[in-house]
């Protein structure tokens, strides 16, 4: 795997997540990792017909889970050289089959997509999980989760406090559920785990969506799914997600 360390931050982390990836991957393409100054960019990948690109802020590149963020960016150029069906989806065409003659709020449909992101980062993560180690993959998913509890626009929760009101109380509903479904599905949670205290909170604060049924459909994704298969369950996934909101106003799915 050809790997190379473009701005101003330490390879070492990006050299140490090859090693590790190559003990039981590799990727066809180079690598290109791109050091950004931009604390808000975190990781992300983008996919050219002779490279692959790692695109990370040097705030991330310097943290404590550089390595861990490398892989999972690996991972997912590895679905994309595959040709995975969830990293090829159209997410329009899904939105058009699970909605179509209904009108949803513009905010709940941006949440489809991140639920299209989960599908893509558990696929990705099987294989993340699979070489690395899950001990900080854990601990990051528990801070994240703590911080959008946090964060939720509503009363009652752990300790009765809302710091913020930046986030949707129904989509942290939906990233626990991704949470503990990626953990379960990988073995990589304790059943006594403080996370679960947190998806319990998460679930009391949007009751209208039911966290052990998405957390169900993201732990039992078919481990080789074909496109249709795929397209079926990001449809289940975005109807139900709308389902619970109810919406019967706002910009037209299509």
């Amino acid at each position: 795997m050809e790997l190379r360390v473009e701005g101003r931050g330490p390879a070492a982390p990006f050299l140490g997540a090859r090693d590790l990836f190559e003990t039981e991957r590799d990727l066809s393409l180079p690598v290109h990792v791109r050091v950004r100054s931009d604390p808000d960019e975190r990781t992300w990948a983008g996919h050219y017909d002779d490279h692959h690109v790692l695109n990370i802020s040097q705030q991330a590149a310097t943290s404590v889970m550089a390595r861990e963020l490398a892989l999972h960016e690996f991972a997912h150029m590895l679905r994309y050289e595959e040709e995975h069906p969830s990293h090829f989806l159209d997410l329009r065409e899904v939105v058009y089959l699970a909605l179509a003659g209904r009108r949803v709020e513009r905010r709940v449909l941006q949440h489809c997509q991140v639920l299209a992101n989960h599908v893509k980062d558990v696929y990705a993560d099987d294989i993340t999980l699979s070489v690395g180690p899950t001990d900080k993959l854990l601990t990051f998913l528990e801070s994240e989760l703590a911080a959008a509890i946090a964060d939720n626009p509503s009363s009652g929760g752990i300790g009765g406090h809302r710091i913020t009101a930046g986030s949707d109380p129904r989509l942290t509903v939906v990233n626990a559920a991704f949470a503990i479904a990626l953990l379960e599905r990988n073995d990589a949670v304790p059943t006594d785990h403080h996370i679960y205290k947190l998806a319990q909170a998460a679930s009391e604060d949007a009751p209208d969506v039911d966290f052990e049924v998405f957390k169900d459909r993201f732990k039992s994704l078919a481990r080789d799914p074909d496109e249709s298969e795929c397209r079926r369950v990001l449809v289940d996934l975005v109807t139900d997600y709308v389902d619970a909101h109810d919406s019967t106003t706002g910009p037209a799915a299509d």
